[in-house]
């Protein structure tokens, strides 16, 4: 399959975008590759790109002002769409730095294009409508899990949403996301593998 045929796979399978509604957005995907390290989209900078990744890891992360300490807050993953959801729907600058965690290859749309496919389509209204949705669940669920969940099942949801990721980038990035010790990670992958 091409990679504008797994994009509009993806996208109908997410939103029923047909193929009449997906050849109006042909013209507007443009590809990227990424290096290891290289940034999506960096800290206070707005976000003017929605990506569909088609191979690789980004994680977007703050910065704490006074001990310098990364926080990983997202995941994105193979499949996904990658962007900074606040930053994009608002156009306002962005609270955090994503960045690529290994060599990764995206599609991407420019938002003005994407606003212009609103207009001209239903389906693609829809599928506006889905990603501020989505936007809105993912960070009310990281939220929630904080609240309700115990750092192995917040493991273990990771492992379901990102399945290569552990093979993928170094443990503290995920112990990080986890909000947990190096040693508390090790503990949990210990008992787990026992089952």
């Amino acid at each position: 399959m091409t990679e504008l045929g797994v994009l509009g796979h993806a996208l109908n399978a997410f939103a029923e975008i047909d193929e009449e509604s997906f050849a109006l957005s042909i013209p507007y995907w443009q590809k990227r590759t990424y290096q290891k390290g290289e940034f999506y989209n960096e800290y206070k900078n707005v976000c003017k790109h929605l990506g569909f990744i088609l191979n690789g890891i980004f994680r977007a992360y703050c910065i704490n002002d006074k001990t310098g300490e990364e926080k990983n807050v997202f995941f994105f993953s193979t499949n996904q769409v990658v962007v900074s959801y606040k930053s994009f729907i608002n156009q306002t600058p962005c609270n955090y730095y994503t960045e690529s965690m290994v060599d990764s290859t995206i599609l991407y749309i420019h938002i003005n294009h994407l606003l212009e496919l609103y207009q001209r389509s239903h389906q693609w209204e829809r599928f506006g409508r889905l990603v501020a949705e989505r936007a809105f669940n993912i960070a009310m669920t990281r939220t929630e899990d904080f609240l309700f969940q115990t750092p192995e099942q917040r493991y273990l949801d990771l492992i379901e949403q990102h399945p290569d990721i552990f093979q993928a980038i170094p443990l503290y990035h995920i112990s990080s996301y986890l909000g947990i010790q190096g040693p508390s990670l090790s503990r949990i992958r210990k008992r787990l593998s026992v089952r």
